[in-house]
């Protein structure tokens, strides 16, 4: 009796479902990338097509942060590689592992064809953490090995390229043996002690969370230290939710920039727990206090001395470090008042119609009086400030957000993501005018999806952030500014339900019907922009 046979892309897809993998998002070509969808289908992992190829790895990269396991993006050759080049770059440098599955050219190919024809390997070779292309040969083991690497720390992506011919080659059916890849708990004893010593000499230390400690078991231990310490926490943009906003420990948001100084000046030891420096805005360290530094592995370059590091698993190191810490002598009372003071600072002027702060606090308790727990997807830009401060979490991974490569176009994908991950949770991206214009097909993916999200889009008709170097520079306004255009009318054209307003009592409306609309909604709310200048100034500086 003669041996089973399967193809190559149901080798490569086998190894992905015993993953954990679920979906595969992306704009597919005439090559490979129909094997691969027909083959996903056969295991139940389903495609999404998307609008843009870099939608297509942002919503792969959310889908990884989310799932805990990679997520995977499907493109053609050449322009398809090309378009995916910044969701790349969002999970090298916001550390999502994602698997990018690429068309290619065979040898035969390349001989006499130059349409289309580039070095797609030298084009994300500075981006990926490994690149394959898979043959006739490829083992089952080399597969695995792939995306274990994406798994390990620091996590990123990693590129397979598979030409049509190569995808429909069969192996035998011995090669489709593959198991979950589990990460390892490595114990640093030495950093531990160590650490635990500069803790116990240590009268005022504070704790600052990134984004290595976002999975449940890391962020319990978190919490626990921070109790036995009794001191302040300030999580990044990435880490927000880790410790719940309204824990009375909680100080501030931590970017490295003025705001939070205060409080990180009156410290005499940081303890950075999960921290990849890659989340700090461009700007030198501040304060002169010793540095411990509990990670999954050390961090080059980095923006501070590290004077003690325990790398390995956060979650086990500090199961073994904890009961060596004492209570400090911060109070309750003190900690409160720094972080009242932090969000005075950092709130929004009072102007003509609707300001961001507003928009925020707003959506917050209307999805309270509609009783959802919204998850939040937030766009670079000038209100990602009132977004990031003023929404309260109370988990991990309740607000997404691109810190490391702060890239525009990523609320709406992520959103699509989180959705189709939790569909019973609503999902609100806030985004400005600008980023959603860069990925405004994906509304139509919203749609088709059925996704239940709420597009909150902040229009001020202006890319807001340079718009206020440029007015610092004291130029004249060029290139950075536009008539606000009504996405609420293109919202409808792709089928989805559009609200435009300008005044808070019609905001208030459109945010209560639209917690009741079963798929996508999109609130269109203009924007009075002049108070950006002096939010920035208080954190930043």
């Amino acid at each position: 009796m003669a041996n089973k046979t399967n193809t190559i892309a149901e080798l490569v897809v086998s190894a992905l479902a015993a993953n954990g993998v679920k979906r595969i998002f992306g704009v597919p070509g005439g090559g490979s990338s129909l094997d691969i969808i027909a083959a996903a289908a056969a295991v139940g992992i389903d495609f999404v097509l998307t609008r843009s190829e870099n939608s297509a790895v942002m919503m792969a990269a959310a889908t990884a942060e989310l799932d805990g396991v990679p997520g995977v993006a499907l493109t053609t050759k050449g322009p398809g590689v090309a378009n995916a080049v910044n969701g790349i770059a969002y999970a090298a440098l916001d550390r999502a592992p994602v698997i990018l599955l690429t068309d290619g050219f065979t040898a035969e190919q390349e001989s006499f064809i130059t349409h289309q024809v580039f070095d797609q390997r030298a084009l994300l070779d500075p981006l990926v953490k490994a690149f394959a292309r898979i043959q006739n040969d490829t083992s089952a083991s080399e597969i695995s090995a792939l995306i274990e690497m994406a798994v390990t720390p620091p996590l990123g992506p990693i590129q397979i390229e598979l030409t049509g011919k190569v995808a429909k080659s069969e192996v035998l059916s011995d090669d489709l043996t593959f198991s979950a890849i589990a990460a390892p708990a490595t114990i640093d004893n030495r950093g531990v002690a160590t650490a635990a010593e500069a803790m116990k000499n240590a009268v005022r230390p504070l704790v600052i969370v990134g984004l290595e400690a976002r999975d449940d078991t890391t962020a319990a231990a978190i919490n626990e230290l921070i109790e036995v310490l009794n001191c302040p926490v300030l999580p990044t943009y990435k880490a927000k939710g880790v410790v719940a906003d309204s824990h009375s420990l909680f100080a501030a948001i931590f970017t490295g920039g003025a705001a939070e100084s205060e409080c990180v000046s009156k410290a005499d030891l940081i303890i950075l727990c999960g921290v990849d420096p890659v989340e700090f805005v461009l700007q030198k360290w501040r304060y002169d206090a010793p540095v411990v530094d509990i990670a999954t592995m050390r961090h080059e370059p980095h923006y501070t001395s590290i004077d003690c590091g325990v790398y390995g698993s956060i979650s086990r190191n500090l199961e073994l470090l904890i009961p060596q810490c004492k209570q400090s002598m911060w109070s309750v009372e003190e900690i409160s008042a720094l972080r009242e003071k932090t969000l005075t600072a950092l709130a929004y002027p009072e102007g003509e119609g609707v300001g961001p702060q507003e928009v925020v606090v707003l959506a917050g308790i209307e999805a309270r009086n509609a009783g959802v727990n919204p998850r939040i997807t937030v766009d670079a830009g000038a209100h990602m400030f009132s977004a990031m401060a003023f929404w309260n979490c109370n988990a991990p991974m309740d607000v997404l957000i691109s810190n490391g490569l702060a890239t525009m176009a990523f609320a709406l994908p992520a959103a699509i993501a989180a959705a189709l991950h939790e569909p019973e949770r609503p999902v609100i991206a806030i985004t400005g005018d600008g980023g959603l214009l860069m990925c405004l097909g994906e509304l139509l993916t919203a749609v088709q999806q059925k996704t239940q999200i709420i597009v909150i889009v902040l229009n001020d008709g202006a890319l807001s952030l340079i718009d206020i170097k440029q007015q610092q520079r004291e130029l004249q306004p060029l290139g950075v500014r536009w008539e606000r255009p009504d996405f609420a009318e293109m919202m409808s054209g792709f089928g989805g339900r559009g609200f435009r307003v300008s005044e808070t009592s019609d905001y208030e409306k459109a945010l209560a019907k639209a917690y009741q609309e079963p798929g996508p909604v999109l609130i269109d709310v203009v924007i009075d922009p002049r108070g950006y200048p002096q939010q920035i100034k208080a954190l930043r500086g």
